[in-house]
């Protein structure tokens, strides 16, 4: 952290809100500090991982079962969109082993409760920009392949999408769209949950506006940290989701670690 590079926002609560400069090294620090995190509790981590895996799974299933399997490139990228809310867990035990404490599974699933109706809000939120993905991929399969939307019969719809000239159009121009809501959520959400979480009595607006920050501050490490997030991610959906049981809770401890590089009350 360069210390010297700081910046007071004066939310209304008790103390100012102090939001730190840093270096574009220490994305890859916190990296490794969720992997450390990881391995001191890695039953209680890669469970949550595995938990959040078989949902996956599930959602995949059911899509797949019910002929609806166009809807899972969008949702696969808005998977990213959601991560913020799903890592919460990970965020109390990366908490309790700052603490001193002994992270416990009782404490992970119900860490939501600290502040819930904020989180709940934040979790609306990001809800929002997930359906709003969701309408611009729906919209633009109906630019590109009209009437025409691709199915997932014997896995044609992928090879549709990546050899044909309309496929390769939609691909462009939704990634550029999807780019644009994506670093939005990403500029809102970075580091509220975590801070949400930590202090009970921060509102989402609260939250939101010292993300916003966070990121207009460190506008180069965030983007950085951007991309580790969702390389990581991906990786992780590349080997059939099963990836994610690491990838979710490295990621969600190393959010911790962000936030509180970045943030801090009071100067």
């Amino acid at each position: 952290m360069d210390s010297t590079t700081t910046a007071r926002l004066d939310l209304g609560g008790e103390h100012p809100v102090t939001v730190h400069g840093v270096g574009m090294d220490r994305p890859w620090v916190w990296l490794r500090a969720g992997w450390h995190d990881m391995t001191r509790c890695p039953g209680l981590s890669l469970g949550y991982g595995a938990f959040w895996v078989l949902v996956s799974m599930a959602l995949v299933g059911a899509l797949w079962a019910a002929g609806q399997g166009s809807w899972l490139l969008p949702l696969v990228a808005g998977f990213m969109l959601m991560g913020p809310l799903v890592a919460v867990g990970t965020y109390a035990m990366s908490r309790s082993l700052e603490r001193g404490e002994t992270p416990s599974l009782a404490a992970t699933l119900l860490a939501w409760r600290t502040n819930a109706t904020q989180i709940a809000l934040m979790g609306v939120l990001l809800m929002v920009f997930l359906l709003a993905w969701i309408r611009f991929a729906t919209l633009l399969f109906a630019l590109f392949f009209g009437t025409s939307i691709p199915t997932v019969e014997a896995t044609l719809v992928y090879t549709d999408l990546l050899f044909s000239e309309a496929g390769v159009a939609l691909i462009l121009v939704g990634t550029a769209i999807g780019a644009v809501l994506a670093f939005t959520a990403f500029a809102l959400s970075v580091v509220s949950i975590p801070r949400l979480l930590d202090q009970p009595k921060t509102s989402v607006l609260e939250a939101a506006i010292t993300s916003l920050a966070v990121v207009q501050k460190n506008l180069r490490p965030m983007l950085l940290w951007g991309v580790i997030l969702s390389v990581v991610t991906f990786a992780g959906m590349a080997v059939g989701l099963v990836g994610l049981a690491v990838a979710l809770p490295v990621l969600g401890h190393a959010s911790w670690h962000a936030y509180r590089e970045l943030v801090s009350e009071g100067g």
